[in-house]
């Protein structure tokens, strides 16, 4: 089955077009996404943009759902980045969230879903990635995940989320010389490939448990105390780069509302928007 497109834009992609694993089970996932938030589930072979497919969902007024693709024409990253995956080889999804009045900070919901990738890939794979603040999944500083947040807002409020994840699990052996030094792969890291379904099941029962949690008064506090302890930034020299330009300091903690604690030349300062370089270990 291969979804219509929504964007014209297309990915330029150094990997051949061509499935390399296994394709994601559907049935499996929507057996054990059963009386879930998220049973209303699909995985199609083809799609411009899981994230777009959603964003037209959520305009029409659907609830609670994921779309995964064994290969996306127009993946994104942060700031407008193309997302290269080889087909059929990856975790590429998105959820569409209809959050209360509880979890309507857009922040929350992606930093539970980072935080539940981090637990799937520990209970599935055996491998526990750190988290580089904002919004990707490391293994020694190569990227193994990225997550993008998109807020619908109507009359002033949150009325969806659409949180897209691509995870890199059972890539080819061999990688394009422009992301061999800088992405990373699941079952490059364990030997033998890792179930993309099994994965994909975890993170999304992971992220309920999450949600359900936020519910909870204590629920932002335990989950900030989650990121922190899977962090990958905190205790880093960082460049944290800007439009306004690039500052280095040491990162030392995380808001509860995710801005990033940076201890700069000038002083402490929490930081709600950049990019950051993890630099070195501070000592």
């Amino acid at each position: 089955m291969t979804r219509t497109a929504i964007s014209p834009r297309l990915a330029t992609s150094t990997f051949e077009n061509t499935p390399y694993g296994c394709a994601v089970d559907t049935d499996r996932a929507i057996s054990g996404l059963r009386g879930s938030r998220f049973a209303h589930f699909e995985w199609v072979d083809e799609c411009c943009s899981t994230n777009a497919e959603l964003a037209a969902a959520a305009l029409r007024g659907e609830g609670d759902q994921v779309l995964g693709a064994e290969s996306q024409t127009a993946g994104r990253g942060r700031l407008g980045r193309v997302w290269q995956a080889p087909a059929g080889a990856s975790v590429l999804c998105s959820v569409l969230v209809r959050p209360d009045a509880v979890l309507g900070d857009g922040h929350l919901l992606t930093t539970a879903l980072g935080v539940a990738a981090v637990e799937a890939c520990r209970s599935v794979a055996g491998v526990t990635p750190g988290l580089k603040w904002p919004n990707d999944l490391v293994v020694q500083d190569r990227k193994l995940a990225g997550i993008l947040a998109e807020s619908h807002v109507t009359d002033g409020r949150i009325d969806a989320v659409v949180i897209g994840i691509g995870i890199n699990v059972n890539w080819p052996a061999e990688l394009p010389e422009d992301l061999a030094s800088i992405a990373v792969s699941l079952n490059a890291v364990v030997g033998h490939d890792v179930d993309r379904t099994d994965l994909v099941v975890a993170m999304l029962i992971g992220f309920e448990r999450w949600l359900e949690l936020l519910a909870a008064p204590q629920g932002a506090g335990e989950l900030r105390d989650a990121y922190v302890a899977h962090s990958a930034t905190i205790g880093r020299r960082v460049r944290v780069e800007s439009p306004t330009g690039a500052e280095e300091g040491d990162a030392v903690g995380v808001e509860t509302d995710g801005r990033l604690i940076v201890d700069f030349a000038a002083g402490r300062r929490s930081i709600a928007v950049g990019d950051v370089v993890h630099l070195r270990v501070v000592t």
